[in-house]
């Protein structure tokens, strides 16, 4: 990590303003954590078995804005990115991926994402999450996805320390 561009949340705002701010902030750590690294240690993997390492948390979370913000509130049917069926794991599997191929496809899941929440006229806008079978709000589906970055993040702070001995945000 060569230094932190990221953009910290208000301290005041509105309810969206600010789930919006700590979701891009959460993204932009885990954009963060990957810089400055190879593809093959952005492969590097945690620990056998697990295939866990920063390249799959990219993938899956490319996954998690593709369910939660795609599926959800546009495409119920919409395909994972890298499974035929809705199996996040297979994202974790980063063996045979790049940097490319991953940051292509997540980045362009935030981008659908953020066009998501910006068009919507509230964030008690319902959506159906196929998986649940039933009707969720964009503030739950916002939290949630927060809850997700913020849970990967910290395995990426191992991942990233266990590459190359750097801690911290």
């Amino acid at each position: 990590m060569t230094s932190d561009n990221r953009t910290g949340p208000p301290s005041f705002g509105s309810e969206r303003e600010m789930l919006r701010a700590f979701l891009d902030y959460h993204r932009a750590t885990l954009a963060m954590k990957c810089e400055g690294l190879t593809d093959e240690e952005l492969r590097q993997r945690s620990m056998p078995p697990s295939t866990l390492s920063l390249l799959g948390l990219v993938r899956h979370m490319a996954e998690v804005e593709r369910a939660w913000f795609r599926r959800v509130f546009e495409d119920s049917d919409a395909p994972m990115v890298w499974s035929d069926k809705i199996d996040f794991q297979a994202a974790y599997d980063a063996s045979e991926s790049t940097r490319d191929e991953a940051f292509t496809a997540w980045e362009a899941e935030v981008r659908h994402s953020r066009r998501v929440e910006q068009e919507a006229h509230s964030l008690d806008l319902a959506g159906y999450q196929p998986r649940w079978g039933e009707e969720v709000s964009l503030r739950m589906v916002m939290v949630h996805v927060l809850l997700e970055y913020g849970r990967h993040n910290g395995h990426a702070d191992f991942l990233r320390e266990g590459i190359d001995g750097t801690v911290g945000a």
